[in-house]
């Protein structure tokens, strides 16, 4: 997210923020070139003052990233062993523990906000400087009281021009300001993923590398989760299927998906192909209740498993999930959508996540409720499109859906 806002609301802003000062001094100069040195004059002490503020405010932001890291881990841990806490009584020690965790974010939050308040002191301080500096030059000219001989002849309305434009010379900057918080939080943030970037997976085999796909394979499949357990589990699927995966809320079945995915660890059991080797990833494609989603268009989203997807191929895949009429109304595969899914509805993010799982080619498809939130047509036009793409795929599909269930040709309850 820090990284993200960075790119959103930081990086368009300064170029401006380079060019923006200069073009308005270039457009004073020519009513008054001293006035255009007296704002350039300025310029360079705020720069000055900038770096020193920024580079404070770049150390506030990694101790606060540090102890929000510190935080998140302290609580994810204690929260996992919460049973063994309470079963040797340490609840009060452990929340004095989580107590100072989050004072210490408070005060590392309070640092980045002194460093950004005091970033905006400089450049508050500077840019007042310079259109005090403009007024006072342009006000004594116009009266002759100048303790010098004037170096131009200055009459009322480039006077009057001037000290119009005067403002403007700074307010790129200010912008810049505004998101330089979100530069610094988004730099910290990429300085705290560089060491996890080495034990990234390799990039997945192409396509004409993978083993062939003969099917899917659960055998004795058991999860565990504070609360909850699922299995042990056990069935398959052929190369061409379609298998629903029902049961209650809070069953497993998202769990379950995420587990035959490579997201989450079983605590026993095999999940393969048909003949024994263990799946990989590339050969996996899932449609989520949630689908991840990046700020960019709509076509990028689609494309993401895809980037070299064809644009007529793209539009295809999204007629066949019934987004052509969004597509229609919105500005088609260029508009822009955020991380948020701001302005989609739960039944079109399903579609896109679904529509990049079949551009994504993948012969393992998983679908988590890929109906739900849908109206009862457009639920049918998804159950007729799984049911025709099992004829070249294999489709494990989560549903609460009995048309869904009633298109599978088997159905696992959980």
């Amino acid at each position: 997210m820090a990284i993200e806002n960075r790119d959103v609301r930081f990086s368009p802003v300064r170029l401006n923020a380079v060019i923006g000062p200069l073009v308005v001094a270039a457009i004073v100069a020519p009513a008054s070139w001293v006035a255009a040195l007296i704002m350039l004059a300025t310029l360079l002490p705020f720069v000055l003052g900038s770096i020193l503020a920024g580079t404070a405010a770049r150390r506030a932001s990694e101790r606060q990233l540090a102890a929000l890291a510190a935080l998140s881990g302290l609580f994810v841990d204690r929260l996992t062993h919460l049973p063994l806490i309470r079963h040797f009584g340490a609840e009060a020690r452990i929340s004095r523990q989580v107590r100072d965790a989050t004072h210490e974010v408070a005060n590392r939050t309070v640092s980045v906000l002194r460093a950004a308040f005091l970033s905006n002191a400089v450049l508050e301080f500077f840019s007042a400087l310079s259109i005090a500096l403009v007024a006072v030059y342009c006000g004594f000219s116009l009266l002759g009281l100048l303790p010098f001989r004037a170096p131009e002849t200055l009459t009322l309305v480039p006077a009057f021009f001037v000290l119009a434009m005067a403002p403007e010379f700074y307010l790129p900057m200010r912008r810049l300001a505004a998101a330089y918080h979100e530069k610094q939080l988004g730099e910290a943030a990429e300085t705290a993923l560089e060491p996890l970037r080495d034990a990234l997976p390799a990039s997945p085999l192409p396509a004409n590398a993978l083993p062939p796909f003969s099917g899917l394979r659960v055998a004795d499949l058991t999860l565990a989760f504070p609360g909850i357990s699922v299995g042990p589990l056990d069935f398959s699927l052929s190369r061409h299927d379609l298998v629903a995966l029902t049961g209650p809320t809070g069953s497993g079945k998202t769990s379950t998906l995420a587990a035959i995915a490579g997201q989450v660890a079983p605590i026993s059991g095999q999940i393969c192909d048909l003949v024994g080797a263990p799946l990989v990833s590339s050969q996996i494609a899932w449609a989520a209740q949630r689908p991840l989603l990046l700020t960019g268009t709509l076509g990028e989203n689609l494309a993401l498993a895809a980037p070299d997807a064809p644009r007529e191929e793209i539009l295809a895949v999204a007629d066949r999930v019934d987004l052509g009429p969004m597509l229609a109304r919105r500005g088609g595969l260029d508009m822009a959508i955020d991380h948020g899914g701001s302005g989609l509805s739960g039944g079109e993010r399903r579609r896109i996540g679904l529509a990049r799982a079949i551009l994504s080619g993948r012969p393992l498809l998983l679908c988590d409720e890929p109906t739900a939130d849908l109206d009862t047509a457009s639920a049918a036009a998804i159950v007729a499109l799984l049911r025709d793409l099992s004829r070249r795929r294999c489709i494990l599909v989560a549903t609460h859906d009995p048309a869904m269930t009633a298109a599978a040709r088997q159905e696992i309850a959980l």
